[in-house]
């Protein structure tokens, strides 16, 4: 006991000198009104979870974390002045997106002040391809890597099938459905066509429009590239009209609060992908990952979404580089990410160097029938994990990343 008595000081004077330091301060830049807003919600509660778990360990360096926020509201011109906002604070590094063309044009303006920029929900090719530069780093998986795992599957179970595609008319949603198209080989427009709506912003108009050409089309499996609530609005159009009875209904990318905000019984036997599932620590044998739901669990009264964990691993992730750098540079940062290999809230992912790929495992998932979701406590057990890639087998080789960025008339390493 006497032993103890002077460790636990020592231990609290360690924590009460780290929280007495001067804070550091990451900047959020998340969409809290807009179609996406759901998404933005689920980041800044894995931020807040992870920032204040490191400051009861002691915080970084000796120093506290703090979050300052700002809302995109998913377009891009508010999310570039707001990375000039967080800047002029003093952020040492920015995070946040929800939207790829939000987060590309951010992470631009994050480079010209010298901060890194990390992606959450920014699944455009585009994000770490044409556009990727040395201080853009996306832990999300990319829309090739989504299309790879996703049309494995489609090929197999529905092989030789006519497609349908209602596209989100940004980076997002044309490089997912070129990514897709090019999965399945339904790159034929004529035999599997397709209609582009507005984002953001587009009227419930546009969606009826697009669907009763679906419709029309006799086409066997709508792909919907819609996200948020912009995918929930298509989905009750597409209800009511009948087409989700009719045709299976494939959706580029998933979150469960999309799941949450359509409902169970609209959104049964919907095929997606996602990086992540609060199941999916149990199945990969993660006790880290179990923690994390956990405690997200108890302290939200609701499951860690995909979204969730990209912010909460995005928070750790640079954390961690900061101790192995002893140092809050963004370049030293910078080095200590690339190529670094760990284990967080599944199985093994890691940094790639060339294109700053956050390289990990991607699921294919089928939202489960109602009664299977009720029986969850919080009824938010949606996915039914359908199919696996790894990481290596479903991100883009060097070779294609370069083909792409020398199309682009881009240099073919970052700058």
């Amino acid at each position: 006991m006497k032993r103890i008595l002077p460790l636990l000081a020592l231990y609290l004077g360690i924590n009460s000198a780290a929280l007495a330091a001067e804070p550091v301060t990451l900047g959020l830049n998340y969409p809290r009104t807009g179609s996406y807003k759901e998404e933005g919600l689920a980041q800044m509660r894995g931020a807040l979870l992870a920032i204040d778990e490191i400051n009861a360990s002691g915080g970084v360096l000796g120093r506290p974390l703090r979050l300052s926020s700002r809302n995109s509201a998913s377009r891009p011109e508010k999310a570039v002045a707001n990375v000039d906002k967080l800047a002029d604070e003093g952020a040492a590094m920015l995070f946040g997106g929800a939207s790829s063309a939000v987060a590309i044009a951010a992470g631009k303006r994050a480079r010209e002040r010298g901060l890194l920029y990390f992606g959450t929900l920014t699944y455009s090719n585009d994000t770490t391809g044409k556009d990727g530069h040395r201080y853009m780093f996306r832990e999300c998986n990319s829309a090739w890597m989504s299309a790879r795992v996703l049309g494995q599957y489609l090929n197999k179970h529905l092989p030789d099938r006519n497609y349908f595609y209602i596209t989100s008319d940004y980076t997002w949603g044309h490089t997912s459905e070129s990514s897709l198209r090019q999965a399945t080989f339904t790159q034929d427009a004529a035999k599997h066509p397709g209609v582009r709506v507005r984002f953001p912003g587009a009227p419930l108009a546009d969606y009826r429009d697009a669907l009763t050409q679906a419709a029309a089309s006799q086409a066997h499996v709508l792909v919907l590239v819609l996200f948020g609530e912009d995918l929930v609005r298509a989905m009750r159009i597409a209800d009511d009209m009948g087409l989700t009875g009719k045709m299976q209904v494939a959706v580029p990318n998933l979150t469960l609060s999309m799941v949450e905000q359509a409902g169970p019984n609209l959104m049964q036997g919907v095929l997606g992908t996602e990086p992540w599932t609060w199941r999916v620590p149990e199945i990969e044998g993660s006790e880290r990952g179990k923690a994390f739901v956990q405690a997200f669990d108890e302290r939200y009264q609701t499951h860690p979404s995909s979204s969730a964990a990209s912010a909460y691993s995005i928070v750790y992730q640079w954390a961690d580089a900061v101790k192995r750098a002893r140092s809050f540079d963004s370049e030293a940062v910078l080095a200590a990410l690339e190529n670094h290999r760990y284990r967080l809230l599944k199985d093994e992912q890691f940094w790639r160097p060339f294109d700053h790929q956050n390289v990990q495992t991607i699921y294919a998932v089928r939202v489960k029938p109602r009664d299977e979701v009720l029986k969850d406590r919080f009824k938010q057990d949606y996915f039914e994990i359908v199919h696996r890639l790894s990481g290596e087998e479903a991100a883009p080789s060097l070779a294609e990343w370069q083909a792409e960025r020398s199309g682009a008339a881009q240099p073919l390493a970052l700058k």
